[in-house]
């Protein structure tokens, strides 16, 4: 009798342990998106890590070690292939649209409010980042409301009208306008409540009165995202030093948690331009942006939910070579910039041969409509496993948090 009852105890002690941990809720979450990035540029991201290490193989990321995986279609409203407003507005607001459309509904009327109002209204702080301009698609479905992806002025107004707490990343695209004739996007946030500031210096010293922000890391107004990164000379920022301004000025101010949307943009832009090496770095990048997440979540990792996924694949890259023989994937460090700085009669050939050194392949400069990967760790992460589609996303993101959608 008293074996028996020990050993119902150990089973209630196992249930209840396991009760526990799956009613953990996420009060700090983390969602990262590699615009672009498909399974095949983390494992080209991967394999090139372990050729640089000597080894033949993967070399894991810091998110591709993640517990819990999944992949996650990305179809729209109106094709097959997404683009990046369509799909960011699928796992921003859980509802699909048409393609350029942003968190706009198909019938072009009505507005479909994102996870991140749904959290805000919960009492959490809000942060919106990416290395590319502020009013970029991605950022931009998380806090704005258009029928086209491409009206940044009007994408920009909304911006300090969605009083959220932190935007980071580069300036404002078309800041006066398609045609430089109207206020500045810039002056019309501040004049509404919000600090401006630019670089690592300043964010680092804002004043701890300041309740909300937007950051700017890029070096000037002619160039709105931040440097490719292997354009990237010293002391200019990358997207993880945005992550780290950002958590840190959240952290200071948060009550009931936080949510966080970072971007690593360019991966895209890279993809497009079928250019490996790039693409290589920019994927580093946002692993290094990842790490900065997961340093926190070793100090909270009962209440730290991080994912990462994509918004689509761009570029249908291959990893193939012919006749056997070692891959070669550290050859990608031949190439000293992207192909937009290399020089203009050349660069396209110099970029080809590196790519096909490497034995990398691109079936397309623009969007596949593979399903992507999608990588979680923390609370509510056993969430984000098998295949589901990018709409429920948001939707699982709030039940993480503890709350309807």
């Amino acid at each position: 009798m008293k074996k028996l009852s020990i050993t119902i105890l150990c089973i209630v002690m196992i249930f209840g342990a396991c009760f526990a941990q799956n009613n953990k809720k996420a009060k700090y979450i983390f969602l990262f998106v590699g615009d672009g990035m498909g399974i095949s540029h983390v494992a080209l991201t991967e394999a090139y890590l372990a050729d640089r290490a000597g080894k033949t193989g993967s070399e894991y990321l810091s998110f591709s070690k993640f517990p819990y995986t999944g992949f996650v279609t990305t179809y729209s409203a109106s094709s097959f292939t997404t683009c990046s407003s369509a799909s960011g507005t699928a796992f921003s607001t859980g509802y699909k649209t048409i393609n350029h459309m942003l968190s706009i509904a198909p019938d072009s009327v009505t507005k479909l409010k994102s996870v991140s109002y749904k959290l805000k209204e919960k009492g959490f702080k809000i942060g919106i980042s990416s290395n590319v301009g502020v009013n970029h698609a991605t950022p931009a479905v998380f806090y704005a409301n258009n029928i086209s992806r491409t009206a940044y002025y009007e994408i920009g107004l909304q911006l300090w009208q969605s009083g959220f707490d932190f935007f980071g990343g580069g300036s404002f695209i078309q800041d006066k306008g398609k045609n430089k004739n109207l206020q500045s996007l810039e002056d019309i946030t501040k004049n509404n409540g919000y600090a401006i500031t630019r670089g690592i210096k300043e964010i680092n010293e804002i004043s701890a009165k300041t309740e909300k922000v937007v950051a700017f890391f890029n070096a000037n107004n002619e160039v709105q995202n931040l440097p490719y990164a292997i354009n990237r000379k010293k002391g200019e920022a990358k997207l993880s030093d945005i992550v780290e301004a950002e958590i840190k000025f959240l952290k200071a101010r948060e009550d009931k948690g936080f949510f966080i949307m970072a971007e690593g943009g360019i991966i895209d832009w890279c993809a497009h331009d079928n250019d490996a090496a790039g693409t290589v770095k920019e994927v580093i990048d946002l692993s290094e942006a990842v790490q900065v997440a997961v340093d926190f979540y070793s100090k909270y990792p009962d209440e730290t939910l991080i994912i990462v996924t994509a918004d689509h694949e761009t570029g249908g890259i291959t990893l193939a070579r012919t006749g056997g023989g070692k891959q070669g994937f550290a050859s990608l460090d031949g190439q000293k910039g992207s192909v937009g700085v290399l020089d203009k009669e050349k660069g396209r050939a110099i970029c080809d041969s590196i790519n096909n050194a490497a034995g990398v392949g691109f079936s397309t400069k623009g969007h596949t409509g593979i399903v992507v990967p999608v990588y979680a760790i923390g609370a509510g992460a056993e969430l984000f496993t098998g295949k589901f589609d990018n709409t429920d996303i948001p939707r699982k993101i709030m039940k993480a948090a503890g709350f309807e959608f």
